[in-house]
């Protein structure tokens, strides 16, 4: 998907942050209403960030202070600019305002720094455990090892790779639950009826269906079956029936499993005009010692969600498989 990103300096992003108010902190925030009395979630919400699920190891803390924060925005920027350079240095300059003339990151939108939540910058969306690591079990770990290097490495045919790949899901867990975000793609538009709420995911078009005050049914589904009530002005959603192929999800370090027994319960309150604060718990017996949680931020965006023509059989896995077998043809005359 090709489109314009627009990008904001290190400085304005901080100075701008800087200037928002706790979103934790407006408990007398009254959130737009629709004709039912349910609080209006409606429109395009963002959680590009450069905060992601586990904390990295150069932190050792959950928060960090605005000079770390703006060191690392302004790292960030200088990262774009030099990726956005032409990758022929003869070729003419883009067209004041774009940026096609780069070809390593013209395509990507990780976000310009850390998020704030309740007026502190995260390093990681988990908050429990404090370690901001997932809590694996030996087992849950070895499993997900197990998974994930045969996902890399196997290549008898298409059943056998990544979901993502085959791009019947999303990759990472942008679609989740829980939703996370990944390098690009991480918008998301939420419509709302009396019986439903639908979470359209940019990223490889997943859309959830959440039946409010429905029953979980047997069977399950893509994304897991979603169930959700009002806890007053809260949307809580409780999650279960995933299906065994997108138990993995892989995101670079931000990679994780979760089997098809997995339970997840997540929260979604409006606390501005602008921001959704977006709370989640996974329970995984099967996988990890201890339930374990995280906080997020969905912030409101102009931006539109752009179709992601991304579908089962796309040319990349029929070289990804061709290629394996080009390898094996080698092998064999080399032998």
């Amino acid at each position: 998907m090709l489109r314009t990103k627009r990008r904001t300096t290190a400085a304005l992003l901080v100075a701008t942050t800087m200037l928002c108010q706790s979103a934790l902190a407006e408990s007398e925030y009254q959130p737009p209403r629709l004709p039912n009395g349910q609080p209006d979630f409606q429109g395009t919400w963002t959680n590009k960030s450069v905060t992601s699920l586990t904390r990295p190891e150069r932190f050792d803390s959950l928060t960090l202070s605005p000079e770390q924060a703006r060191q690392i925005a302004q790292a960030m920027e200088a990262r774009a600019a030099r990726d956005l350079q032409p990758t022929d240095p003869d070729a003419p300059p883009p067209p004041k305002g774009t940026n096609v003339g780069g070809y390593n990151l013209f395509w990507t939108e990780p976000g310009e720094g850390l998020a704030m939540i309740d007026g502190e910058y995260r390093t990681s969306w988990i908050v429990d455990p404090a370690s901001g690591q997932l809590p694996y079990t030996e087992q849950g770990r070895k499993r997900f090892e197990q998974l994930r290097d045969e996902a890399r490495q196997n290549t008898d045919g298409p059943e056998i790779r990544p979901m993502t790949e085959r791009c019947i899901i999303g990759f990472g867990s942008t679609g989740g639950p829980p939703m996370l975000n990944v390098g690009y793609n991480s918008n998301y538009e939420i419509v709302q009826t009396d019986e439903d709420v639908m979470i359209l995911v940019e990223m490889v078009h997943d859309a959830r269906i959440v039946d409010l005050n429905g029953e979980h049914g047997p069977i399950p589904r893509w994304l897991g079956d979603s169930v959700g009530r009002w806890d007053g002005d809260t949307l809580v959603i409780e999650t279960r029936n995933f299906m065994d192929g997108e138990g993995l999800r892989l995101y670079f370090d931000a990679s994780y499993y979760v089997s098809p027994q997995a339970e997840v319960t997540e929260r979604l309150t409006r606390i501005s005009d602008d921001q959704l604060f977006y709370q989640f718990e996974v329970r995984d017996p099967a996988v990890y010692s201890q339930p374990w949680r995280g906080e997020m931020v969905f912030n409101k965006t102009d931006d539109r969600i752009f179709e992601y023509a991304c579908h089962e059989g796309n040319y990349a896995l029929t070289n990804v498989l061709s290629g394996a077998r080009k390898e094996e043809r080698d092998q064999q005359t080399s032998d």
